[in-house]
């Protein structure tokens, strides 16, 4: 799944170009914007931090170099601070078994729950994950409910003795201790750059609020939001949700002309799970959910 397209170049610089950008926006954001307001400067870092989480997702398919070693070195710093990149990376790619999208067990980022588990589960977590299926609480709450599963379960994988998941977070503090170090020699208090990260959270959270749904047929479950607006870009294109799973190892800035060139086809492909943009999405699911809390199919997919 990592693997990126034939046709790609050695190193692909509009994507190294970019991570350099992020980073230098970073240090401007910090030194710079931070010296002139602090509201615009959490702002900033909160957009800066949802672009490097981008392309954290660009790199652990494979880009920029062809080198895994030099990607993930360019990810070592993680400006949103919460989930190490090893841990994003070994969940993402399973993610990417299409058979599993939604799975309340086998897709680790799935928001459906066991129809069972939510049955038993006690009245105010209903209402809490009721809220988190919300556009607004997706936003607002989602990164807190999805760090705590997300830490629990990693906890509980540790203790059981798996050394990859300790390894994981065990290379994520030496990052993490730099970001917040260089955040510390900034006029940024540390606490202020923490809710800008999870700001970045809460904004990848628009993304990532439907781009699966439940459907009997696996290809049918992945979203195009044809959108070409600043969200579509900050995410890098990946609201073409569907062209990327079906080219995992395409580079973001070729998902457009991809999706322009076989467009009846992706449609047609995903039975027409089709957006027309994140302004559509806002309007209909700021205040309401767009699906259950159980898979409404479960188990019989």
């Amino acid at each position: 799944m990592s693997e990126r397209a034939t046709d790609t170049p050695r190193i692909e610089w509009i994507t190294l170009g970019l991570i350099v950008a992020c980073y230098g926006g970073w240090i401007a954001t910090l030194f710079g914007l931070t010296q002139i307001s602090l509201l615009l400067a959490c702002v900033a870092a909160m957009v800066v931090g949802a672009l490097h989480s981008s392309l954290t997702h660009e790199v652990l398919h494979g880009h920029p170099f062809r080198s895994k070693t030099l990607n993930e070195a360019t990810m070592f710093l993680p400006l949103t601070l919460f989930i190490p990149y090893c841990r994003f990376r070994d969940t993402h790619l399973a993610h990417h078994r299409d058979s599993n999208l939604t799975d309340p067990y086998d897709d680790p980022e799935s928001n459906f729950q066991d129809p069972q588990v939510w049955a038993d589960m006690p009245g105010w977590k209903q209402v809490v994950m009721r809220i988190n299926n919300t556009l607004l609480g997706r936003i607002l709450i989602g990164p807190a409910i999805g760090q705590i599963c997300f830490t629990v379960t990693d906890w509980r994988a540790i203790r059981a003795g798996d050394r990859s998941v300790l390894n994981a977070w065990l290379l994520h503090l030496p990052g993490l201790a730099i970001v917040l170090w260089v955040v510390s020699l900034s006029a940024m208090p540390v606490w202020v750059y923490v809710v800008s990260a999870y700001g970045a959270l809460g904004v990848l959270k628009i993304r990532t609020f439907l781009e699966h749904r439940a459907h009997e047929k696996s290809r049918a479950r992945t979203v195009i939001i044809e959108d070409n607006g600043p969200l579509a870009w900050l995410f890098l294109y990946n609201s073409l949700h569907v062209v990327h799973h079906m080219h995992p190892g395409a580079p973001w800035y070729s998902l457009p002309s991809l999706y322009r060139a076989g467009r009846a086809r992706y449609q047609a492909c995903n039975d027409a799970y089709v957006y027309r943009s994140y302004a559509e999405i806002f309007r209909k699911y700021f205040l309401r959910a767009k699906d259950p809390v159980p898979h409404p199919l479960w188990p019989r997919h």
